[in-house]
């Protein structure tokens, strides 16, 4: 799998080199403290030349996220507003989804609205290998995540929790070859529009696991790339309010695994090892 760095993605050389049509997408939902430091810099980029197409997947948050975002300059979709027939939004997944209707890009960028260091290098870096890198169909992006407690203590690292005590180790066991991912749920990706239109997405927190395994399984590694985006900074949630995540990507790997028909096959990583109940050892051995 390839990676690359932001750097080496300028938004002029985006625009001189492109050849098909861009849409980024932010998937929203109560963001009002971010939602500007994220937008200013997209419409940046659409006034430049570098994308054709910024829109706002507002869940329709009532903090004025949505008015937030129009006022700069960038398209505001409700996800409810698209498909209807499929019933209320299930989540972050199901927005995305349902955003693929709206965006008109042939080629599709979804950043995260809760960056606090957000930049046009994010957009710049993920579009970057696939307008110059040949064969590359998906892209994600990933950083340092340091970990904020309070506004004054800030450690460098510790932030992607579920990141690196659920997602990794379950690509280490069951997806080797995807282990080198280093941001597997990282909500920031960018992929050709006729590949996303062939992959089933989870509806809520699963679905980067999800699209990363059925991306994999569809076009291949050689298809995959990263990007080094350097920093993002977020909120942290309280360690337990993290189960609902584990839990969704925990099923989004052991679905596949099941379609696969290997849900056993622990061939990969530490074998589990446990010791035989005592009671059943006592019924054939009575002196134990």
């Amino acid at each position: 799998m390839r990676s690359f760095h932001h750097t080496e993605f300028p938004a002029d050389r985006l625009r001189a080199e492109r050849e098909e049509t861009i849409s980024v997408c932010v998937p929203a939902r109560e963001e009002a403290a971010t939602i500007a430091a994220v937008v200013a810099p997209l419409v940046g980029l659409l006034e430049a030349g570098a994308v054709d197409q910024v829109v706002v997947l507002d869940d329709d948050s009532r903090d004025g996220t949505g008015s937030i975002a129009a006022a700069l300059g960038a398209e505001v979709v409700r996800p409810a507003a698209l498909l209807p027939e499929f019933g209320p939004v299930l989540g972050k997944g199901d927005a995305m989804w349902r955003s693929l209707t709206a965006l008109r890009g042939d080629l599709v960028c979804f950043v995260d609205a809760d960056s606090e260091d957000f930049g046009a290098h994010f957009a710049c870096g993920l579009l970057g290998p696939l307008v110059c890198a040949p064969g590359v169909q998906f892209v994600k992006g990933f950083y340092r995540r340091p970990f904020k407690h309070g506004d004054d203590d800030v450690q460098p690292t510790g932030g992607g929790r579920v990141t690196e005590l659920t997602a990794r180790p379950l690509l280490a066991a069951f997806h080797p070859e995807l282990a080198a991912v280093h941001q597997p749920l990282a909500g920031e990706i960018a992929a050709r529009r006729e590949l996303l239109e062939r992959m089933a997405f989870c509806t809520g927190y699963a679905v980067e696991m999800g699209l990363l395994l059925d991306v994999h399984a569809d076009a291949g590694i050689d298809a995959i790339a990263q990007v080094d985006l350097q920093t993002r900074q977020n909120r942290h949630q309280r360690l337990e309010d993290l189960t609902p995540m584990a839990a969704a990507v925990l099923a989004a790997v052991t679905s596949r695994l099941r379609r696969e028909g290997r849900l056993v096959d622990a061939q990969h990583g530490e074998a589990l090892r446990e010791r035989p109940p005592l009671a059943a050892l006592r019924a054939v051995r009575p002196a134990f």
